[in-house]
């Protein structure tokens, strides 16, 4: 590990009471003046499942190559993408403005400023956690549930934080210095979500498309999942490499451009 990242990792330990309270305070904020408090926190994923499963595998019917006679086929795949795009979208998403939104925690306190961004990732990691809960529960009961490959989730986790996170500090310092950056990852985001196959297989896509497709570094990740958990089998490594090496090459940038940065940003705030 680079000597940036290494002293990241020291300070991070030594606030990990304020990091975690942090994550609490803001999962209870939440729903602290609703009347039925946490119970929003599984309704949300409920609904949004119950949806995909209604509309989209019973009103409308499409069907997958090979799926024809299983009726919960594309609301699993399709459920499997989203939950998964949901949480990388919500971590870059927050990642990309998490200093500006704390400018006057960042003037007013001093604390290591990497607590910030391991507070957004931990607080969308609980909502992906939850939603995922839903998720397994819901295939569980239309006898679905996906054994031993369910395992493999977590180094895909692994890999899906790595990637967002070392993505997402680095838009977020530069967004420090350069507002526009903002703006420019929000459409971002909506281009990438329609050029990953999530509401679409790659299979229906044409050949000369499929291979520029593939280039995305979400595709292979997305479709790991929805292997999964619709045909219940281990994830290939080979497709994922690519993903690795860029997960790394971010968190690297981001760390140092961070920690050359970060003495700057209260100036620029």
């Amino acid at each position: 590990m680079s000597l940036p990242g290494f002293t990241m990792m020291r300070s991070l330990w030594a606030y990990r009471g304020f990091v975690w309270s942090s994550v609490m305070r803001e999962f209870h904020g939440k729903y602290r003046e609703s009347l039925f408090g946490a119970f929003w926190a599984v309704a949300n994923p409920l609904a949004m499942i119950l949806i995909y499963t209604l509309v989209m595998g019973q009103l409308m019917r499409p069907t997958l190559p090979g799926y024809e006679k299983t009726p919960f086929a594309f609301p699993i795949y399709l459920c499997a993408g989203m939950i998964t795009w949901n949480f990388f979208s919500e971590v870059v998403s927050r990642l990309n403005g998490v200093f500006i939104d704390n400018g006057n925690l960042i003037k007013k306190s001093n604390f290591p400023r990497i607590c910030l961004p391991i507070i957004v990732v931990l607080s969308a990691f609980l909502n992906f956690a939850i939603v995922m809960a839903v998720y397994l529960i819901f295939l569980a009961l239309i006898g679905y549930w996906p054994g031993m490959p369910l395992l493999a989730i977590f180094p895909l986790l692994l890999l899906q934080v790595a990637f967002a996170m070392g993505l997402g500090v680095l838009l977020g310092t530069l967004n420090v210095f350069f507002r526009d950056v903002g703006q420019l990852t929000g459409v971002v985001l909506q281009f990438w979500f329609w050029l990953t196959p999530i509401v679409y297989t790659m299979g229906a896509l044409p050949e000369k498309i499929r291979n520029i497709f593939a280039l995305n570094p979400l595709t292979a990740l997305i479709q790991s999942y929805q292997q999964i958990f619709l045909t219940h089998q281990w994830p290939a490594a080979r497709p994922l490499w690519p993903l690795a090496v860029a997960s790394i090459i971010l968190l690297m940038m981001a760390a140092r451009f961070f920690s050359m940065r970060v003495g700057e940003m209260v100036d620029e705030l």
